[in-house]
């Protein structure tokens, strides 16, 4: 029963760990660059319009072409008007006027011209006249010619002379010559596709003879693009139109301008005596309502057939064609989709209308049939909706509804590997009905979620103007759904900010931002898509900054969602990009003191748009608009983050300080290569002597603020540990007055850091003179430039490349230049307070010095004078994925199958806590001596730890780390640690244990941390990728190389999220890894000359039991505040501790055992005040491990013995030889580890054997 519930308990407590992960976020899995989002040309290179219209109608009523036989009866209307039903003169005017409002209904605004029954000369001036009015826009040729001949296989149509006695032919090489380009054409007569066809020729013959003109030397404009010209023709080659006496003469004309007309005609004609009883062709103009109200019921036919011909095209044609045809002109794109109309009827009569760019059939296009239901349905109540006098009376038909459903089916079960949804234009449609808007937002939000292929696919299908529009929109509901679309939109086409910003879009997002209403989701949103707005483009800075976007994004900095007080912040380093007016503004808000509280800010994406947005305040001005108070504020802003950010948890934030110490470089250069110059002297660097020899004596004289105190002796000082760059933010500057050179000090800042909850840190730029600051951001350079995360150490190796590039090849102008030293403050002139407001005229202010020459921050009058960055990261843009991407499967699910310990899950869980739960009963019984593994080392172990619930053994030496798994007795894996000089590892941890997610965590004996993953690779699995590093950082800055011995320790706490850390120094450091930054400083309150050489805590309660080398053990409360966390200290050993640890690692433990290198071993109960045992072996200590859930401890000797004893004293056994009959010796122990659940003790020797005993079976 006992063993039953230990199994369940430690069951549940593996369910707890699993869901405990850190280190699994997006920014460890994927390198923080830009995502592919290259946006399709979606939007049209140009927006053309047709405004002009020709009408030639060559009819000649009422005698019919000599070549056409008509049957009788025959069709005889054109334009809906019948020609025989009045004289003829006014049956042409009577059919010309009718066919003018048509074309009306499509294009209200175009000059119309009619020619009827026409000479070639009425048709030249006419042609010639149109063209000189419309300039570079289109011209459209309507040709009816069913009163004239079939065009001739030469290329030519049918006109009159004056008499009207003869046909007279027009070539169309001379009609192109007359019309231009761009053009479109519509021919309705008989044998169509043969002018269709010689048109093309004609046009290449056209340009050739341009080109020929070109050639011959003479100036010519460009030629007229005559094969970019649109042609729409009635039938094929050798057809002849229908004359079926049912339909207009000009059926195909009918079809292109009254297409509702025809379409209702044409399904009572397919019908008759089918479904619909008692419904005539008379019935077809007495449909009630107008075309542009779609709450009639003619309009919703239109509104219908729109989105069905839309939806045809989109789904038939090429993109590009699709955009040219049915988005580029509002006339064109009418004509094209009754075309399709045309395409359905006309094949009926066996004609085949042609077109040029020619169109693939689309006459059984399945939407076809939608249209018949719609039309049937609407239909069928027509002689209801005719005896009633509403307009609105009817009942409005399903089709949208029914479409949105199909989509939506389509998103439920759909993939991006299919074909895309054929409904997207239909949405485009539904956009326009206030009472379907919301489903179709919504679900539009829904395809745009699957990633940038779907957001490119809506904006081809025209959507944009769509959304633009429904910003004017005041309807709350919708506020969500648009900020959500417009989001998505940005991520990937980022051009759509000068739409918004020009038809005043960007206020919807002011209004969602500022509604504190709205969901802190949406107002996410909204920040991202002003920030979007803001970047790069100054009109969008200019609006959003009179429109309060700064005061609104402080507002958010406070906020609980981490996403908004990130995007709130990068929109303010946006805004403020580049743009003098904002910084100003921002300064008067005190904006970038108010951004230091989010330099330690729990999320590290939120500290490193912090970092961002300060790095763009300080290059916001031209170098010539800085004045003496823009100088201070730039200096407080330097030594802030320098403090702050240099040993931040997070590589991405360190990579956004380096970016930002680049600009300040930039500004203040020649402050910087003075101190670089000085550095690399001291650093024995292969400089230029001559260089260095004719700059050192201009630059650093008396006058300036640098002189001769650096010394080599103090330049060494300044990059000591205790005292460089990016000590810890408890340290005081103190050291930096007293070793700085005396120069004029500036006025301390009202808004010091240290009221911003950083106490001691640099208060204000007071403390430190202005070259005592230069130093201390050249060493945070330097620091940078070794730092264990390999991305921050090359963009820090490039400044100081750089820098050291312009040292040695410095030009003279820059030699002979003073270094900028503290500007004095004489009586005449203002002085400004750090954090007061700014002057309200810049002119009021100190004005800069102007240089007589150029250099790198000093261009030319006409050239900008902002700086550009020498290096730079993709933060800000990979931010952004998180609005373009699709949802990503969460870690687990990705790795669930492909997990590196998927091969060591297969043994039963319960078995194996059964098996574990046996072993430990067995101690008292049975020696732990079997030898169950034994293998060489590639390197003399120094660290050796198991993990925590499989028998996989890490193993390290100096500088590499290797797994093994001891019962299958082979290698899983093998890396380098990447150490920075002579650095060792000291200690090791395993993350996320009992999860795909499992990761191994370094540290070295220079205070760094590093986290690898991939590294429980199994055999099994040769494709898993090599153990890569996730993340690294500088644990602690106060270890002394002189003093390195037990290096840096770590203590692990899975539940806590905590790395306890500590060694070589007097501080125990707590690591929160969820954040990535360090949470909580405890003072040991030991000697000076004591280092922690032990350490050792538990999630499960607050205590940490710490070691020292001069003997003393205590014990810490990490609830008590700073000075009172020793809570209890023991001072019986009196030698160095090797290994201090709590028992039973459980809430209620009191129990600790310690032991030192003299060989002495105590245990203490925390409840009392002194050690309540003793054991002393009779050997020296190299290595001790505890197992806190047998109760047993090992000791390891350089006298070659391993010592295993009970907690209690006893000595369990002794192990001096490996197994065999001629066992050998085994070499002097350097390290020592149990397995916490398992019986299993592993020893690694100075002969580079790892050996691994079990319980003796015997």
């Amino acid at each position: 029963m006992v063993e039953s519930m230990e199994v369940s308990r430690v069951g549940e407590q593996e369910e707890e760990d699993e869901v405990a992960t850190v280190l699994t976020e997006a920014r460890h899995l994927e390198t923080i660059t830009a995502p592919n989002t290259a946006a399709h040309s979606w939007r049209l290179k140009e927006r053309m319009k047709t405004v002009s219209v020709a009408l030639v109608l060559c009819l000649n009523i009422p005698v019919d072409p000599p070549d056409i036989v008509k049957t009788q009866p025959c069709a005889r209307l054109e334009a809906w008007i019948d020609p025989l039903s009045m004289p003829p003169p006014k049956a042409t005017e009577a059919i010309g006027m009718s066919l003018q409002k048509a074309y009306e209904r499509w294009q209200p605004r175009a000059r119309y011209k009619q020619s009827p029954d026409p000479t070639v000369d009425d048709v030249k001036k006419l042609c010639t006249s149109l063209r000189r009015n419309a300039k570079e826009e289109r011209v459209l040729f309507h040709y009816n010619g069913h009163g004239v001949p079939k065009p001739t296989t030469n290329g030519e149509i049918w006109v009159f002379n004056r008499t009207y006695t003869q046909y007279i032919p027009l070539s169309i090489y001379e009609l192109q010559t007359w019309m231009g380009a761009p053009s479109i054409y519509v021919y309705d007569c008989s044998n169509a596709a043969v002018v269709v066809r010689l048109f093309e020729q004609f046009a290449e013959q056209h340009e050739e003879e341009w080109r020929q003109k070109g050639s011959s030397g003479s100036s010519s404009p460009p030629p007229p693009s005559f094969r970019q010209c649109i042609q729409l023709g009635a039938c094929g080659a050798k057809e002849i139109l229908p004359m079926n006496p049912d339909l207009p003469a000009d059926v195909f004309t009918a079809c292109l301008t009254t297409p509702i007309n025809m379409a209702v005609r044409w399904y009572l004609l397919q019908n008759k005596g089918k479904l619909l009883h008692g419904l005539t062709l008379d019935i077809v103009d007495k449909i009630p309502g107008q075309l542009s109200d779609r709450r009639t019921l003619l309009g919703e036919l239109n509104w219908i057939f729109t989105a069905i011909t839309d939806t045809i095209a989109w789904n038939t044609l090429p993109r590009d064609l699709f955009q040219k045809l049915f988005r580029q002109d509002l006339l064109v794109a009418s004509l094209f989709r009754n075309f399709l109309l045309a395409q359905r009827i006309m094949r009926s009569y066996d004609c085949k209308p042609v077109s040029s760019p020619q169109l693939p059939p689309t006459h059984q296009h399945p939407m076809w049939d939608a249209w018949d239901l719609a039309l049937e349905l609407c239909l069928g109540q027509l002689p209801t909706a005719l005896r009633t006098e509403d307009p609105y009376s009817h009942v409005h038909s399903p089709f949208f509804e029914e479409q949105l459903t199909a989509f939506q089916v389509w998103l439920d079960l759909g993939h991006e590997r299919r074909h895309p949804p054929e409904q997207l234009p239909i949405v485009l449609q539904v956009l326009l009905s206030q009472v379907h808007r919301p489903r179709a937002l919504e679900l539009l939000g829904s395809f745009l979620a699957l990633g940038p292929w779907a957001v490119n696919l809506v904006l081809s299908v025209g959507i944009f103007p769509y959304v633009l529009r429904l910003l004017q929109s005041t309807a709350r509901e919708l506020r969500p759904l648009l900020v959500f679309l417009w989001a998505k939109i940005l991520a990937v086409d980022p051009s759509c900010k000068g739409d918004l910003v020009r038809e005043n879009g960007y206020k919807y997002f002011l209004q969602v931002l500022s509604d504190t209403s709205m969901p802190a989701e949406h107002r996410t949103m909204a920040a991202f898509v002003l920030g979007v707005i803001v970047w790069e483009h100054p009109e969008g800075q200019r609006v959003s900054l009179q429109g309060s976007l700064m005061p609104l994004c402080l507002e958010q900095m406070c906020d609980t969602h981490s996403p908004l007080r990130q995007w709130a912040v990068i929109c303010l380093g946006r805004t403020w990009h580049h743009h003098p007016d904002a910084r100003w503004a921002a300064t008067r808000d005190n904006a970038h003191e108010k951004l230091y509280t989010l330099l330690s800010d729990p999320v590290p994406e939120v500290r490193g748009a912090a970092v961002f947005s300060l790095g763009t305040f300080v290059s916001s001005l031209a170098s010539r608009e800085r004045t003496d108070h823009a100088r201070a504020i730039d200096h407080t802003i330097a030594i802030t983050l320098a403090n702050s950010v240099t040993h931040d948890g997070s590589p991405l934030v360190r990579q956004e300080l380096v970016v930002a110490l680049q600009y300040l470089i930039q500004i203040y250069e020649c402050s910087f290569l003075t101190v670089a110059r000085q550095y690399f002297r001291d650093e024995m660097t292969d400089l230029s002597p001559q260089s260095l020899a004719s700059s050192t004596d201009s630059i650093m004289s008396p006058s300036n603020s640098i002189n001769r105190i650096f010394t080599r002796q103090s330049a060494k000082q300044l990059s000591s540990p205790n005292q460089g760059l990016g000590s810890s933010p408890d340290s005081s500057f103190g050291e930096y007055v007293h070793m700085s050179p005396i120069g004029v000090k500036r006025a301390a800042s009202t808004h010091s850091i240290s009221s911003i909850g950083m106490s001691n840190v640099f208060s204000g730029v007071s403390s430190l003179s202005y070259s005592g600051m230069y130093w201390k951001l050249w060493q945070t350079l330097i620091t940078l430039e070794h730092d264990p995360f390999p991305a921050v150490a090359n963009l820090a190796k490039l400044m100081v490349d750089y820098v050291k590039n312009k040292v040695v090849s410095g030009s003279r102008d820059l030699m002979e230049q003073k270094v900028e030293s503290a500007p004095g403050t004489p009586v005449n002139k203002p002085m400004f307070i750090v954090g007061e407001s700014p002057p309200s005229t810049i002119e009021t202010s100190t004005p800069t010095r102007t240089r007589s020459r150029n250099h790198l921050n000093h261009v030319d009058e006409n050239e900008s004078s902002f700086l550009k960055p020498v290096i730079t990261t993709e933060f800000v843009e990979w931010s952004a994925k998180t609005f373009i991407l699709p949802r990503q499967k969460s870690t687990d699910e990705l790795s669930s199958n492909s997990s590196p310990l998927h091969g060591y899950s297969d043994r039963s869980l319960n078995s194996r806590l059964l098996a574990e739960s046996e072993e430990r009963r067995s101690v008292g019984t049975n020696k732990l001596d079997d030898q169950v593994f034994v293998h060489r080392n590639p390197g003399p172990p120094a660290v050796l730890l198991f993990h925590p619930l499989e028998p996989l053994l890490t193993v390290a030496d100096k500088t590499n780390v290797t797994i093994w798994d001891v019962e299958q007795s082979h290698r899983v894996s093998h890396w380098s640690n990447n150490n920075v000089g002579s650095s060792c590892i000291s200690s090791l941890a395993v993350i996320n244990p009992g999860t795909p997610s499992t990761f191994v965590a370094t540290a070295c004996d220079d205070g760094s941390v590093r986290i690898w993953r991939d590294v429980f690779q199994n055999v099994h699995q040769p494709s898993q990728d090599s153990p890569s590093l996730i993340t690294a950082f500088q644990a602690t800055n106060d270890v002394n190389p002189a003093t390195r011995a037990a290096g840096l320790l770590m203590s692990w706490e899975q539940d806590t999220e905590t790395l306890v850390m500590g060694g070589d120094s007097r501080t125990v450091r707590l690591w929160d890894l969820k954040a990535e930054r360090r949470t909580m400083e405890l003072p040991t309150v030991g000697d000076s000359t004591s280092v922690i050489t032990a350490i050792h805590s538990h999630q499960a309660g607050p205590w940490i039991v710490v070691g020292f080398s001069d003997g003393y053990v205590r014990l810490l409360d990490r609830r008590l505040t700073s000075n009172r966390t020793v809570v209890r200290q023991w001072r019986e050993h009196t030698s160095w501790v090797i290994s201090a640890h709590l028992l039973n690692s459980s809430q209620a433990t009191t129990k600790i055992i310690t032991g030192v290198v003299s060989g002495e071993v105590r245990l203490w109960d925390m409840r009392q005040a002194n050690s309540v045992q003793v054991c002393a072996p009779n050997h020296d200590m190299t290595a001790m491990a505890t197992h806190a859930n047998a109760h047993l401890f090992a000791t390891g000797s350089v006298n070659q013995v391993i010592g295993v004893h009970h907690a209690s004293g006893s000595s369990v056994n002794v192990i001096k030889y490996h197994e065999g009959f001629m066992g050998t010796r085994i070499a002097p122990v350097s390290c020592l580890a149990f397995h916490p659940r398992r019986v299993l003790l592993a020893a690694g020797t100075t002969d580079s054997y790892i050996t691994v005993y079990g319980l003796s079976r015997r």
